[in-house]
């Protein structure tokens, strides 16, 4: 697969690079630049990370790394089996637990809730840092939903984490699957609390909670484009417009 010549290699995290350095020179070179590849296209072309990571699966299987790129690429694509075997194949390698969430997810992807769930519960779980154990509790609320267990997920959220107003990495995520829980359960008055607690928390819009809790105030974004197209017809023209049905 093409790759730009402005990518060199070199911009990888050097903890991987020094993994490559097992392999000859070229062939390191090579392999670091597929994985910049992976990782700049990962969330806007999953499609195209995943056919990075198997070219560099392809030139060095045996590197830890590389199973992990290949895995998460595989994950971004639905590809949970294959996802699953990278990931456990990295561990191997590195004995790390700090895959072992999103290996539980891909249990929970193949439809094997109960076994995410038993992970969630075994020792590995401790030795994971804070965001690690943070992550493992989103996964594991999220396999209770799976098993029509509500309430079971909400408990399951409800942590130090989620009760500190320190604004962490994982805070907005936690508090808007605490949200989305809560309004699942039809608790809706409370789901509009934690949506605007994610909303509060959430620096780099890495969820909808705005959306969301707009959704819970009755609130319609209009497109701008779409309302000055309709205005023409009645001589006038709209900016963006907020309609509300009155609870705010």
């Amino acid at each position: 697969m093409p790759i730009p010549e402005e990518v060199t290699g070199d911009e990888i995290d050097k903890d991987v690079r020094q993994e490559l350095q097992s392999l000859p020179k070229t062939l390191a070179e090579d392999v670091a630049r597929n994985l910049v590849m992976v990782a700049r296209l990962l969330d806007e072309d999953p499609e195209s990370a995943y056919g990075y990571s198997r070219v560099a699966l392809r030139l060095a299987s045996r590197v830890a790394a590389v199973r992990e790129a290949a895995g998460f690429a595989a994950y971004a694509n639905q590809k949970y089996s294959e996802a699953l075997a990278e990931f456990r194949a990295a561990r191997r390698m590195t004995g790390s637990v700090e895959l072992w969430p999103v290996m539980a997810d891909c249990e929970r992807g193949l439809g094997r809730p109960e076994k995410a769930l038993d992970m969630a519960g075994t020792p590995e779980v401790h030795k994971l840092d804070k965001a690690g154990q943070v992550e493992m509790r989103l996964v594991a609320a999220g396999a209770r939903r799976d098993m029509g267990q509500l309430d079971a997920a909400i408990v399951t959220l409800q942590s130090p984490e989620l009760a500190s107003n320190s604004v962490q990495p994982w805070t907005a995520r936690l508090r808007y699957a605490y949200a989305d829980a809560l309004l699942a359960a039809g608790r809706e008055q409370e789901a509009r609390e934690w949506f605007a607690k994610a909303v509060e928390s959430d620096r780099d819009g890495s969820t909808d909670a705005s959306d969301r809790l707009a959704e819970l105030d009755g609130v319609d974004f209009v497109d701008a484009l779409d309302e000055d197209e309709a205005g023409e017809g009645r001589g006038t023209t709209s900016g963006d417009e907020a309609e509300s049905d009155g609870r705010g």
